[in-house]
C-alpha cells in the first residue's frame, strides 16, 4: 500500500471553522488521519472558554489531528468578526504559501439559543436573530475571506455542515431556518465556484454522538450503547468520526465536482465510498427512520 493510499490528503491544507467539538472535531481529526494540515478554529481555547462554557478546546482537537498523522494548528477565532477571520486567512496564506484546499464551515453554537417549545410568535426575537447570526453569518463571513485562496488554486472543496438534507421542517422556527439556509449557502457557492473548479456541498450527519449528547445520555464514547436503554433510536447513532470520514472521502475524490451543489448525508456517502464508523459499524439513520419512525413522524422529505 502506498502513502497516497493511506494518506490521500497528504500535502493538502484544510480550515475547519468550528472545529472545537462535535462534528467539527470529528472532521478535523479525520482530515488529519488522511494526512492533511488542518487549521482548527473556534472560540474555546485553553484558559479562555466561549460563552458556551464547555471544556473542549481547539488545542485538544489540533493535538488529536497531529496524533492521527496530520498537522493540527489551533487558531482562536470568532467567526462572527470579519477582522478576526481576515487575519486568520491571512495567516494561512502566509504560512502555506497561499494554499488552502478544503474549507469546512461547521460553526454552530446554537443549542442554548434554540427554543423547541414555542412557535415563532411566542419566541424571544433577539435570541432567535442571534442564533441566525451565529449559525449563518459566521459561515458567510468565513467563506467571504477564505474562498479567494481556493479560487486562486483552481480546485478545492467547501463543506457546509448542516442538519438534514431534505425539506422536512426541523421542529423549531429559527433552528429550521438556520439549517436550511446553510444548505442554500452550499448551493449558491457551488454556482459561483463552478467556473473556478471548486466544489461546494452541504453535508449532514445522522443521530450524532457529540460530547453534549453523550453527557445527556450519561455515557461516554466507549460506553455509548448503554444509552440505548433510554432511547432505542440511540442504537443507530454515529460518532463524529463518521462525519469526518465522509468529508475526507469527498476531499479525496477526484470527481467531487459531480456532487457540487448537492445536499449530502453520511448515510448515502458510506455506501458510495465504503467507509465505516470508528467502531467498524455503518450507521444509516435514514434507513432506520424509514423502518421505525416514518409512520409516526412522516417521511424525512424530498432531497434538496
Amino acid at each position: 500500500m502506498t502513502t497516497t493510499d493511506t494518506r490521500p490528503l497528504a500535502g493538502k491544507v484544510a480550515l475547519v471553522a468550528g472545529g472545537t467539538r462535535g462534528g467539527g472535531r470529528g472532521i478535523a481529526v479525520e482530515l488529519g488521519a488522511a494526512g492533511a494540515t488542518v487549521y482548527v478554529t473556534g472560540r474555546s481555547s485553553t484558559g479562555d472558554r466561549s460563552d458556551l462554557d464547555r471544556p473542549e478546546t481547539i488545542e485538544e482537537t489540533a493535538a488529536q489531528v497531529t496524533a492521527e498523522g496530520g498537522l493540527g494548528i489551533p487558531v482562536r477565532t470568532d467567526h462572527s468578526s470579519p477582522d478576526e477571520v481576515r487575519g486568520l486567512v491571512g495567516r494561512i496564506a502566509a504560512e502555506q504559501q497561499g494554499r488552502l484546499d478544503i474549507l469546512v464551515n461547521s460553526v454552530w453554537g446554537g443549542d442554548p439559543l434554540t427554543d423547541w417549545e414555542h412557535p415563532l410568535w411566542e419566541q424571544d426575537l433577539d435570541t432567535g436573530l442571534r442564533l441566525l447570526r451565529q449559525a449563518v453569518e459566521t459561515h458567510v463571513i468565513t467563506s467571504r475571506f477564505a474562498l479567494p485562496l481556493l479560487v486562486a488554486r483552481g480546485s478545492g472543496l467547501v463543506v457546509e455542515v448542516t442538519d438534514g438534507n431534505t425539506a422536512r421542517y426541523r421542529g423549531s422556527f429559527f433552528y429550521d431556518l438556520a439549517k436550511s439556509t446553510v444548505i442554500r449557502l452550499a448551493v449558491a457557492q457551488a454556482a459561483e465556484l463552478r467556473p473556478h473548479g471548486v466544489a461546494a456541498v452541504a453535508l449532514t450527519p445522522g443521530f450524532l454522538r457529540s460530547e453534549a449528547m453523550l453527557e445527556h445520555f450519561g455515557v461516554t464514547e466507549d460506553t455509548w450503547r448503554e444509552g440505548v436503554a433510554k432511547d432505542p433510536d440511540f442504537a443507530h447513532s454515529e460518532s463524529p468520526r463518521y462525519l469526518g470520514r465522509a468529508v475526507a472521502a469527498l476531499a479525496a475524490d477526484p470527481d467531487v465536482m459531480a456532487k457540487s451543489g448537492r445536499a449530502l448525508a453520511t448515510w448515502g456517502l458510506y455506501q458510495e465510498y465504503g467507509f465505516t464508523d470508528a467502531d467498524g459499524s455503518r450507521p444509516d439513520f435514514a434507513a432506520h427512520w424509514a423502518r421505525n419512525l416514518e409512520e409516526e413522524y412522516g417521511p424525512l422529505g424530498d432531497p434538496l
